[in-house]
């Protein structure tokens, strides 16, 4: 329902202009009558008429309802009376307001046959002065025709619209959430691994400063070294001018092994060539904090890395010989692993772990098929 002062229809396709003459008209017919009292009771009858139009815009219950049946009695005495048929095209546009599908129908057959029938019978009684306004009335029955699916149409597809609008921005809303939570991963991934690095290092180099100089000396160059990488990674990171590739994530991991003292292993091809950018990423962040929670939490001496490229998927796994998976240590890497479980399913991967030995932890992600310039499929 539009709000109560819309008297006047709006969006019906004709000028605001029209529905004011059509409001002012009926005093023509009814001012053409000889008898005074005929004058009375069609101003009161055009009084009660926009009455009732304005209380059914404001009625949100079935007394809706009461006030159309009003409006069409109206319409038919003044039809009857005066030869004003055009309170039908006022009807029109009201009914059309109207979404209960049931109501609307019914409403709308009514308003016809209540219309034509009418029309019918003036036609019969005074003749010539129907046809003296026969284009008007010709025109005011297409209307009641079409104004009432058309004006229905138009609301629901405004209402549909408004939804759609509302999906977009909680769509819009909800891709914020997501783009910070990604850079929140990003962040945990990135500054993670080489915060620990530089974590190891100090020990180490606490540890050499009494001992050997020289050599805590160039602990300290590696932590510098790293603070400026990590510094240089975090800028492109916000920035998003690089694209992480799976054979660099391979250097950075033996440096973090080294630089932990651990032993580490490495079989496979690193370079990925059917693979898109995005899953790469996706693959070098999940290694990235693998080998992260390798370092902090396992315990191991060695570690070792296996990529495994088949026509299905790309496999990679991270085995250590540490102290396996507990609760305790669950508790302490919750956080990145359900960052790489959310990563991975974003490229339809999963991630499994397993205490064998050590820890276990399988990533999967399947190839997808691309499409080439030609047209293809590879």
């Amino acid at each position: 329902m539009q709000n109560w002062y819309h008297i006047i229809p709006k969006n019906t396709g004709l000028s605001s202009y029209v529905w004011i003459i059509f409001c002012i008209l009926p005093f023509y017919f009814i001012f053409r009558s000889s008898s005074t009292m005929e004058i009375v009771f069609g101003i009161l009858m055009f009084l009660l008429f926009y009455a009732s139009y304005r209380l059914s815009f404001i009625s949100k219950s079935s007394s809706v309802y009461v006030w159309v049946s009003i409006e069409m009695a109206i319409s038919i005495v003044m039809t009857l009376l005066f030869g004003y048929v055009y309170f039908a095209l006022f009807l029109a546009f009201f009914i059309g307001n109207i979404q209960n599908k049931i109501g609307f129908l019914t409403l709308y057959v009514v308003h016809l046959l209540s219309t034509i029938a009418t029309i019918s019978i003036v036609f019969f009684w005074q003749s010539e002065m129907m046809l003296s306004q026969l284009p008007f009335i010709i025109i005011s029955l297409i209307g009641v025709i079409l104004l009432p699916f058309t004006m229905y149409n138009r609301i629901k597809h405004e209402k549909l619209e408004g939804q759609l609008e509302d999906a977009n921005k909680r769509i819009s809303r909800l891709m914020i959430i997501e783009e910070r939570q990604r850079i929140a991963r990003d962040l945990h991934d990135t500054l993670g691994q080489k915060l620990s690095l530089i974590g190891l290092k100090s020990d180490l180099a606490g540890k050499l400063m009494y001992k050997n100089p020289d050599s805590a000396k160039n602990e300290i160059n590696d932590i510098h070294q790293t603070a400026r990488t990590a510094l240089k990674e975090v800028r492109e990171m916000v920035s998003d001018m690089r694209g992480s590739k799976l054979k660099d994530e391979i250097t950075h991991v033996q440096q973090m092994l080294d630089a932990a003292q651990m032993e580490f292993n490495f079989k496979g091809n690193p370079e990925l060539t059917t693979t898109p950018l995005l899953v790469e990423n996706v693959l070098c962040m999940c290694l990235k904090e693998a080998v992260t929670n390798v370092v902090k939490h396992s315990e191991a001496s060695s570690c070792s890395v296996l990529i495994d490229q088949s026509p299905n998927e790309v496999l990679i796994k991270v085995h250590d010989n540490g102290i396996g998976i507990s609760p305790k240590v669950d508790s302490l890497t919750r956080h990145g692993l359900r960052g790489m479980r959310e990563r991975l399913e974003f490229v339809n991967g999963s991630l499994e772990i397993e205490s064998s030995n050590g820890t276990i932890l399988t990533i999967r992600v399947p190839n997808v098929i691309q499409q080439t310039e030609q047209g293809g499929l590879v």
